[in-house]
């Protein structure tokens, strides 16, 4: 069996959508697609008649790379206003043969949150943090022979408004959701190293207009908190500069603009004509300035949310996100940070930018849950999968799109 996942990653800058097979413990990229973002405000939707479309044109760059329709996505979904919740469940083994398997520890899960989420909020992320079959504490419970297999977890909720205009939007498309969780362990699942699997760290993630930072101890994520503050505000205070309009600070960000002043040109130039018809002759050394202090400020405020967000020694700093891709960032992370904070390294061929380290992330992060619970999946039927290479589908309208079993990955509903 062939296993394909696709995840989609909805930002208000650009959508994104990389389509990855499992094969013998790597993933590799079959499609990786990103369109210009309308109608997606600070993370949540703001105009669903004016995505749609916008959605539309990122599945069909994907299924002409690929020759099929894609119908089922993990979604990347909103951290504001998560809730952290810490609890344990267990399950009692009634079987002639006592062995605990998969099954045993999904039920045990499935208790540690029992009666725990509120009716205006949905389960993000559920992830198990320490074990125990009878009375005795275990590295891992399946095999173990024992009548009872606890399990403590940390699982995560967020508002339903962080997931259900999204989950509509798409089963209009015809696109079905099987998984969801925030984008933030994606880019923990596509940067991590064994050693950080052992450790307390952070990753930053500079988005649009949103930089999101998580702390993560030994893997599990423990902390995450949105700031209102990204690439836009390196867009505006040049708009506000030079008084030029939005679609020329744009360029100027991603096409002129280094991150930091270091070996940046007084003599390399753009020409503009301002809003107030004054004609402008910009330095790459001006505008790499005001991107720079502006930069410098988002990493600072990150650092500080850092201490806010744990008490316990950091051992590293991950810094990702599309912005992190600028020429001489890493100057300007030393500057902040010192050695201990690193640009992260998205690598699978086909997706080597950090725009794309949250959604690669999140299909290694779903594999994971699959072998947790001892199954194997692909958002592919056999059909399709003899089709890969053959040409192109319309996707389907599907009536039956599971909005109930949302979260019955380990809810079966």
């Amino acid at each position: 069996m062939r296993k394909i996942f696709a995840c989609l990653d909805l930002g208000s800058d650009m959508l994104k959508l990389v389509v990855g097979e499992s094969f013998k413990g790597k993933i590799n990229i079959l499609a990786s697609v990103s369109n210009e973002s309308k109608g997606i405000k600070e993370g949540f939707i703001d105009d669903a008649q004016v995505l749609m479309p916008k959605i539309k044109e990122l599945f069909k760059k994907a299924e002409e790379i690929l020759g099929i329709s894609i119908t089922k996505v993990i979604l990347s979904i909103p951290s504001l206003n998560v809730k952290f919740h810490m609890n344990e469940g267990y399950s009692t083994i009634y079987k002639e043969e006592t062995t605990i398997s998969n099954e045993d520890l999904i039920r045990a899960m499935q208790a540690s949150s029992y009666n725990q989420i509120d009716d205006n909020e949905e389960l993000a992320s559920i992830m198990p943090i320490s074990f125990k079959v009878d009375e005795e504490v275990v590295s891992y419970p399946v095999g173990k022979v024992g009548k009872k297999c606890s399990v403590k977890t940390i699982f995560t909720t967020v508002p339903k408004k962080n997931v259900i205009p999204f989950i509509k939007v798409l089963q209009k498309l015809g696109i079905e959701v099987i998984d969801t969780t925030f984008g933030a362990i994606g880019d923990y699942y596509e940067l991590k190293s064994k050693k950080n699997d052992e450790e307390v760290g952070a990753i930053i993630n500079i988005g649009y207009d949103i930089t999101e930072v998580s702390i993560f101890n030994k893997g599990v994520l423990t902390n995450i908190k949105p700031l209102n503050i990204g690439a836009k505000d390196i867009e505006h205070d040049l708009c506000y500069i030079y008084k030029i309009t939005n679609r020329e600070a744009r360029n100027l960000r991603m096409n002129f603009c280094l991150a930091h002043g270091r070996g940046s040109s007084t003599t390399l130039k753009r020409t503009f004509t301002n809003k107030l018809g004054e004609e402008l002759s910009l330095s790459e050394y001006e505008v790499t300035s005001v991107a720079s202090s502006r930069l410098s400020e988002i990493l600072k405020l990150a650092k500080k949310e850092i201490n806010h967000l744990t008490k316990k020694e950091i051992h590293y700093i991950i810094i990702t996100g599309g912005v992190s891709e600028m020429t001489n960032f890493n100057y300007l992370v030393e500057e902040v940070f010192g050695h201990l904070a690193k640009i992260g390294v998205t690598k699978e061929i086909g997706v080597r930018d950090n725009m794309y380290s949250a959604t690669v992330g999140l299909i290694k992060y779903y594999l994971d849950k699959l072998k947790l619970r001892n199954q194997e999946y692909s958002i592919l039927s056999d059909e399709d999968l003899e089709d890969l290479s053959g040409i192109g589908r319309k996707i389907s309208i599907n009536e039956n799109s599971l909005l109930g079993k949302l979260f019955g990955y380990f809810f079966d509903n």
